[in-house]
């Protein structure tokens, strides 16, 4: 990852989206393969001023579990607080929705590795086994944390269940 941030556009975060197999967002597909590097783009969709971009970090993780390590570097170079919220909290509502939707996953995508828990102590809470009841804590702890008291578990929510039924209908 680049030292200075890197500016880079909801609609090239869209575009890299799909080019990694991310359906998730409308929009064109500027180029067939990645042009940034996974940390950079996990960073950038947690800094977008768009709601429904950051949302697809929950998305890019169902698909590429691979990527957790790419999210403890994206971590450690934000440098806003609601950028590492987004990101903690879409990385950890991802790992809790891997487990619900285990088996539609891997009749997608086939057996992927399970996400391992980077920021349940960062964010305060302890993950319990029962996804749903973790998935209720979690957007508690979101609504306490940001300040904002939004519908965070039917966000979570939204951003599995859009990419596993275009995934569904169209593999």
């Amino acid at each position: 990852m680049n030292a200075h941030p890197v500016t880079v556009s909801d609609d090239q975060l869209v575009s890299e989206l799909w080019a990694r197999d991310v359906p998730f967002l409308m929009g064109e597909q500027v180029s067939p393969t990645p042009q940034l590097d996974s940390a950079t783009l996990i960073q950038s969709l947690a800094e977008s001023r768009d709601a429904r971009v950051r949302m697809a970090l929950i998305p890019l993780f169902l698909r590429h579990p691979h990527f957790f390590s790419d999210a403890k570097k994206a971590d450690k170079g934000l440098s806003s607080q609601p950028g590492q919220l987004y990101l903690r909290f879409y990385y950890t509502a991802a790992l809790l929705l891997q487990r619900k939707f285990r088996e539609r996953l891997n009749k997608i995508y086939g057996e992927q590795m399970q996400l391992p828990d980077l920021f349940s102590k960062k964010i305060g809470i302890a993950l319990e086994s029962n996804p749903n009841h973790a998935l209720a804590r979690l957007a508690q702890q979101h609504q306490v944390l940001s300040d904002q008291y939004i519908n965070w578990l039917e966000t979570y929510e939204h951003g599995a269940e859009r990419l596993v039924k275009y995934m569904e209908k169209f593999k």
